[in-house]
């Protein structure tokens, strides 16, 4: 996966830049994420890794595939793309896009995994605390797993922060064990 996302880079970064410079971020993130998301299906995998088919070809199709999600300067990204067979890097494209996105917009995705249901002022005082603590803008993502038992899990980027009942269950048991 290293050489995949070194690949996609100097793509993701150019993209990134271009639409910086043009105040098209949103755009250029939907347009990539479609492209990447198509680039995924079976069907399109075996195209896009097919000799038979030329980089014109590929794109071609790709761009049919994708319709009116490209305007005309992400139809020509992919083109570039395809003339430098680089086509397959289209999700990793768009995922480090949208991180760089999210850097110049000071915002985090959170993920926070709860026991049991949070209500509104619950979820707003946490959202608050966390955007304290990473001096960033959240976007936060509720979901409900029963086998926690109680407390939370916290996702942002790669920072977890675990206060669940099982995690500290499981921390205990590690330290009786050592």
């Amino acid at each position: 996966m290293a050489e995949l996302s070194t690949l996609a880079r100097p793509y993701a970064k150019a993209a990134f830049e271009y639409a910086a410079q043009a105040g098209e971020l949103q755009s250029w993130s939907d347009s990539l994420a479609t492209a990447g998301s198509v680039a995924q299906q079976p069907n399109v995998v075996k195209l896009l890794s097919s000799p038979s088919v030329t980089a014109q070809q590929q794109a071609t199709a790709l761009i049919e595939i994708c319709g009116d999600a490209l305007d005309e300067r992400g139809q020509n990204f992919l083109t570039v793309l395809s003339e430098n067979h680089r086509l397959q890097l289209l999700p990793e494209i768009s995922l480090q896009f949208d991180v760089l996105k999210a850097n110049r917009e000071k915002a985090v995705d959170v993920e926070l995994v709860a026991a049991h249901e949070l209500d509104a002022e619950q979820q707003q005082k946490l959202s608050d605390a966390l955007s304290a603590k990473l001096e960033r803008k959240v976007n936060m993502q509720v979901s409900l797993d029963k086998n926690l038992l109680g407390g939370a899990v916290i996702r942002a980027g790669d920072l977890v922060i675990d206060g669940s009942i099982r995690g500290r269950l499981a921390k205990l048991a590690e330290s009786l064990h050592s």
